[in-house]
């Protein structure tokens, strides 16, 4: 599976760089998670209940940041192990810019989800390309309804990220070229 997406958040680039790595946010917006906790100074543990339908089970990963640009941008992997439910894996590159707002206010093409923001100031432009999969019988599952369902999943985290964060966030649109391939990293570590 693969993911991308665009949103322009009404804050500072420092403050959305500082939500994106406090783990009192992410354990508040990421759906289902129970706990996260940094583990060094570029790994999380984390624990996410996940809803397939009659099961609810908990997968238990590992979060790892790499090539990171502080306030800038970073590539977050991680593999969760869900016991009898396989393996799921997956990598995001998240790239952070900063954005005048008079830019949204003079064009015709923005007008739409951002009429009650301000005429001017700074915004932050959050984004991403992300991929992942899953092994295991019931993880494949898990992966059809996820595809099938993922932007308003990403939407949702967006939002709730903003609402932590008590700002505003929209998608942006139209999107800005797509960020670099995420080649250079491995989902396959051992």
């Amino acid at each position: 599976m693969d993911f991308n997406g665009s949103y322009l958040l009404l804050a500072d680039r420092d403050a959305v760089w500082q939500a994106l790595n406090d783990t009192s946010v992410l354990k508040e917006v990421i759906p289902g998670c129970e706990y996260i906790e940094w583990t060094g100074t570029d790994t999380l543990d984390l624990g996410i209940k996940v809803n397939l339908g009659p099961m609810s089970p908990t997968l238990g990963g590992e979060l790892v940041l790499s090539e990171v640009d502080p306030a800038v941008s970073y590539v977050l992997s991680g593999r969760g192990q869900g016991k009898m439910l396989g393996l799921a894996h997956g990598a995001a590159r998240i790239l952070l810019n900063d954005y005048d707002l008079a830019l949204v206010n003079s064009s015709p093409d923005f007008e739409e989800g951002f009429a009650d923001w301000p005429a001017v100031g700074a915004g932050t432009l959050l984004r991403f390309e992300a991929e992942g999969g899953a092994s295991g019988k019931m993880m494949r599952l898990g992966k059809k309804l996820l595809g099938k369902s993922a932007q308003k999943i990403i939407n949702g985290f967006f939002v709730r990220f903003a609402d932590a964060m008590d700002t505003k966030v929209t998608p942006f649109s139209p999107p800005p070229p797509p960020v670099s391939s995420l080649s250079s990293t491995s989902l396959e570590r051992s």
